[in-house]
């Protein structure tokens, strides 16, 4: 097995833990049968493109983010952003600031 499946198994698991749901709800959502998404995360199986595109639908986030393995949480990063839009340039910066600050 590949470094690369691995990642998609572990990845799949990982946002599937963070959503509080199981191998089975997953599947079940995805509209497969129940052992869809065991058999993705076992090593037996790995999702087709369209498959891992229906995945990241469901978790909300791009392939992009999918792969990122810098972002534990892209769930949170989005409504970060949706959060940001609503807010005036004073308040982004000041906001910015305090990142930069948490980042030292």
């Amino acid at each position: 097995m590949s470094d690369y499946e691995k990642f998609v198994r572990d990845r799949i698991t990982q946002l599937r833990l963070r959503k509080g749901i199981s191998e089975y709800q997953l599947s079940h959502d995805l509209g497969h049968s129940r052992s869809y998404i065991y058999n993705i995360t076992s090593g037996k199986a790995l999702p087709p493109l369209a498959g891992l595109f229906t995945i990241c639908e469901y978790f909300d986030i791009t392939p992009r983010e999918f792969f990122d393995d810098r972002l534990s949480s892209p769930e949170l990063i989005h409504k970060a952003v949706d959060g940001l839009k609503c807010l005036g340039d004073d308040d982004i910066l000041m906001i910015l600031q305090y990142i930069n600050r948490l980042k030292k």
